[in-house]
């Protein structure tokens, strides 16, 4: 039975299971047990017949009339809860400069949380420069990735918290003038240091729909660079014991028990290199609920410019996390560990930390496989040839000579060996999303202006726009070997064919440049933000990418006809990038990362933003 029936079956759900009531059939033979016969013979195989008719049938023993007790009160029939439609109907929106935040008609956005806003419990930015104690428990810089989790006993639609990234310092809510790390005092170093990490975050809807940030919350907790993790997995004792910092986190992912995912997307400290390079580049695994582990460095993930983490699991509870290296040019990577995770998350506090991390190699003829990063394996040996970045010049590099001589040498070295495995380096793999029914895994590769040698899978010289990239693993299974795979769209717009077809790409309806943010919802929905330089270079003279595509921009697309609708465009100077949502898919999440105009309060520096984006009819986005 539909939850639905029955929810509109349970104001009458005493009638049905008791006695019957005075009005009933029941109650009318009851009184005259002879009646049977004729109800029998004549009402159950007829319509109903009028109650003055009834009163008017007569014994054969001459026994008085059947008195019918009064019709009663019809109970109102219940309104049905409308049923929630998660077509795309929206009405894009145009290409534009301005400096705000442009959505479709029937949509608002409000500001959740600003860069030094607080998160714990403090002194928010005002106009001021902060100390760095201050700084400390602000909302950080550049919010990028995030995700959202339930609250134990909390309705989810309602309240939950949400994880965010933040990559890059606002340097201009904290310190006068640029910054220098090489001449940085210590209290500069402190700054820049509490901008970047990430934050978790209650939130609660209020009576007015408006979402708003629980203050005081025993949640809310800042991690930023300045604290200090531990790591885990094979390469965890050639780190420091205790690390500094987290760093450039930049898109993030989740695992199927509930923890927050965040990634590094630098190899060192560049705020502050007097830190070890190796102790950065990693995968940092977070609980928002602060129940498990501390936060760790999960090194068995691999060492390498982190973008984002999206996973696949079966019926099994066997899972593999997809990983994209945001480097020109970089590998896909997916990490599969050695057992199933449990229902209890207690018991996944370690899972991270024993498995084997796979590189994508893609093939001519549209098969591809994952070769095994293990020691030992694949060329990863002592005295191993790295190739090196062979897409970047018509003129191979001399290749290097790497030694692997254990697990965590593959590890700290996980670039080098993806190309010694024979990995095909793509044009900056940023994020990846697994479809629900695991029929499918997008990555989009925002662009590589620098290619200058083609391969199937990269077919662009000078790639300035990117492109989608779908792939499919055999038997739809995260323990696959093997996949198929094919270019889902060139992205590019016909209205700059002056410079050239490389520009011009193939997307059907509203067109982009530089995907990154990429996110397919519960419902089966894609959803593409873009990260194209500002102002910069559309290959055509004279034209920039803002006045080729507007402002950076967050699309659907339809994955059967590929067409683009442009749903969100962001204010001036900004990138598009984050996506979470609530699980009715009602109201959405999304970063506006280093805006440069009068946005998002007017009159004060420029500072980038959380906005939550919601239907006025309370209908799931997209509607």
């Amino acid at each position: 039975m539909s939850h639905l029936t029955d929810e509109a079956r349970a104001p009458y759900r005493n009638e049905a299971e008791g006695l019957p009531g005075p009005g009933s059939l029941e109650a009318i033979v009851a009184e005259n047990p002879t009646r049977r016969s004729l109800l029998r013979g004549g009402l159950f195989g007829l319509s109903v017949l009028p109650a003055m008719a009834l009163a008017a049938c007569d014994d054969s023993s001459g026994g008085g009339s059947v008195v019918v007790p009064p019709t009663p009160t019809p109970t109102p029939t219940p309104t049905p809860t409308p049923t929630s439609s998660f077509a795309v109907n929206f009405t894009s929106v145009a290409a534009n400069q301005n400096d705000a935040v442009t959505v479709p008609a029937g949509y608002t956005v409000d500001v959740l949380l600003k860069a030094g806003d607080s998160v714990e419990a403090g002194t928010p930015y005002t106009g001021t420069f902060p100390t760095p104690a201050v700084a400390e428990k602000w909302a950080g810089g550049n919010h990028d990735g995030m995700e959202y989790f339930r609250i134990p006993g909390v309705d989810p639609d309602s309240g939950g918290l949400l994880a965010m990234n933040f990559e890059y310092p606002d340097f201009n809510i904290l310190m006068a003038g640029t910054y220098n790390a090489a001449t940085a005092t210590a209290d500069q170093k402190a700054l820049a240091l509490s901008a970047v990490g990430i934050a978790v975050v209650e939130i609660a809807k209020g009576s007015d729909g408006k979402w708003a940030v629980r203050a005081g919350s025993t949640y809310n907790k800042r991690y930023t660079g300045n604290s200090s993790y531990r790591a885990g997995g094979p390469a965890a004792g050639l780190l420091s014991g205790n690390i500094k910092g987290m760093l450039n986190n930049c898109s993030s992912g989740r695992t199927p028990w509930d923890t927050y995912l965040t990634c590094e997307e630098t190899m060192d400290n560049y705020l502050d290199p007097t830190q070890p390079a190796t102790n950065y580049g990693w995968v940092v695994e977070v609980d928002p609920l602060r129940e498990l582990a501390p936060p760790t460095k999960r090194t068995a993930m691999g060492r390498f410019n982190h973008e984002n983490v999206a996973y696949m699991a079966n019926a099994e509870r066997r899972v593999a996390f997809y990983m994209g290296d945001d480097t020109t040019p970089g590998c896909i990577y997916k990490f599969v560990p050695d057992r199933a995770y449990a229902t209890g998350r207690a018991a996944n506090t370690d899972l991270l930390d024993y498995g084997t991390l796979y590189v994508a190699r893609f093939n001519g003829d549209g098969t591809g496989e994952w070769r095994a990063l293990i020691v030992g394996q694949n060329g990863l040996t002592a005295g191993a040839s790295d190739p090196g970045n062979v897409s970047q010049s018509t003129t191979p590099p001399a290749p290097t000579i790497v030694n692997f001589n254990n697990q965590a040498d593959v590890l700290l070295n996980t670039q080098s060996a993806a190309r010694v495995a024979g990995g095909t380096v793509m044009d900056r793999p940023e994020w990846l999303t697994v479809a629900p029914d695991n029929k499918a895994i997008f990555c989009t590769l925002t662009n590589n202006s620098g290619r200058r040698v083609t391969d199937p899978a990269n077919p662009r010289v000078t790639n300035l726009h990117g492109h989608i990239l779908k792939f499919r693993e055999d038997g739809d299974s995260p323990l696959a070997t093997k996949f198929t795979w094919e270019i889902f769209l060139t992205a590019g717009s016909p209205t700059l064919s002056a410079g050239g077809s490389n520009l011009v790409g193939n997307i059907n309806g509203d067109t982009f440049s530089s995907p990154d943010g990429l996110r397919i919802d519960p419902q089966g929905r894609m959803w593409v933000q873009t990260d194209h330089s500002v102002p910069g270079n559309s290959g055509v003279a004279g034209t920039t990418i803002d006045q080729a595509f507007g402002h950076n921009a967050m699309f659907y697309i339809d994955q059967v006809s590929k067409l683009s609708k442009r749903f969100l465009v962001g204010p001036l100077g900004c990138e598009i990038t984050g996506l979470a949502y609530t699980p009715d898919l009602k109201t959405f999440f999304v970063n506006i990362q280093h805006p440069t105009g009068n946005w998002p309060v007017a009159g004060q520096q420029p500072r980038s933003s959380t906005i939550v984006v919601r239907r006025t009819d309370a209908q799931p986005v997209g509607a």
